[in-house]
């Protein structure tokens, strides 16, 4: 008993799943045009920040490198290395944060659910791996274990006295 009609009613619960996978395709390539856009823009971002002394401008591009250092009106001078020093690391972790946040902020409607397609829950971003210490103002306290190798190395080289030939940075290569 079979009739024109029973192939078309077996099809048409078909038609509720292409209309969905449609629309999961259409929701796919707007979000890869948003990724898209969105990179596009943060490739020319940047942020300027001045330490609290007003000694040092720095200026921090999109992931999150320093890219200008400026010694502001010749404080620099009446400083010593470490305060020098300590003014450069506190401007570029602000910078940093900045930045952090500024990207995040860009990204973050791509981390929503999709209205349209329930399936899509949003880009899943572990912004503290991403970012880690950067989002605390790179004070350190981001995720354990990702600091940068030597980075208490290099305190210690900022922080040290010359030695008794008078010159700096020389202990523990040689003394050459």
């Amino acid at each position: 008993m079979s009739t024109a009609d029973e192939p078309m009613k077996s099809l048409e619960p078909l038609e509720p799943l292409e209309r969905r996978i449609a629309q999961a395709r259409a929701e796919l390539h707007a979000v890869q045009e948003a990724v898209t856009r969105t990179e596009s823009e943060l490739r020319a971002a940047s942020v300027t920040v001045r330490s609290r002394d007003r000694a040092v401008e720095v200026t921090v591009g999109p992931q999150g490198e320093m890219t200008q250092l400026r010694f502001l009106d010749n404080k620099y001078r009446n400083m010593t290395a470490t305060q020098l020093a300590a003014s450069v690391l506190e401007a570029a972790g602000q910078g940093r944060a900045e930045m952090a946040q500024r990207v995040m902020a860009a990204f973050e409607p791509l981390t929503r659910p999709s209205g349209a397609v329930p399936e899509f829950r949003g880009i899943d971003v572990d912004w503290e791996r991403l970012f880690g210490s950067a989002l605390n103002g790179g004070g350190g306290g981001g995720v354990p274990g990702t600091a940068r190798p030597g980075s208490h190395r290099l305190r210690d080289e900022i922080d040290e006295d010359p030695d008794e030939g008078g010159t700096r940075g020389t202990r523990g290569r040689g003394g050459a």
